[in-house]
């Protein structure tokens, strides 16, 4: 029985994440972990939006923190908050593991790596505008720079 309970909570908990597409988003639980960053926020503020199944509720209504005009979340924008400074220092350099890993996560396919991480080498001051840039503006920017190539521009879709 014990184990069912844990298969179901767990089921619940990715459930949640995966509804969340790569963060909590809106709704309740956003609303409590609000500023916390981390993977043990995001999980709970998950957890608790598809436990109480708030989300679907608060983007019909424009509640909850929810606007459903804004563009979904993806794993990359995630990553990119969670690593802005080690993001930025592979970007400058045009290599490194935070470069690579920005790379899969955004489903860049071999052939085009080199591409890409020339590209945000030699636009790194597009990207990275300010000391005070947003992780949301670098994924924007970041956007932009590759709309510019038409390589790079089939993997914003």
């Amino acid at each position: 029985m014990k184990k069912h309970w844990i298969a179901a909570a767990l089921a619940v908990s990715v459930s949640g994440f995966a509804a969340a597409d790569g963060g909590p988003g809106c709704g309740v639980g956003a609303m409590i972990f609000k500023g916390q960053s981390g993977v043990g926020p995001h999980v709970l503020a998950a957890t608790t939006n598809g436990t109480l199944g708030n989300q679907t509720f608060g983007m019909t209504t424009g509640t909850l923190g929810c606007n459903a005009n804004q563009p979904v979340t993806s794993m990359a924008s995630v990553f990119v908050d969670e690593n802005m400074e080690k993001v930025a220092r592979d970007m400058s350099r045009g290599s490194g593991e935070h470069i690579e890993t920005l790379a899969t996560l955004m489903n860049i396919e071999g052939a085009d790596r080199d591409l890409f991480k020339q590209t945000v080498q030699s636009n790194f001051d597009q990207i990275y505008t300010s000391d005070e840039v947003t992780s949301s503006e670098v994924v924007t920017n970041l956007a932009k720079v590759m709309e510019q190539n038409q390589a790079l521009a089939k993997y914003l879709g």
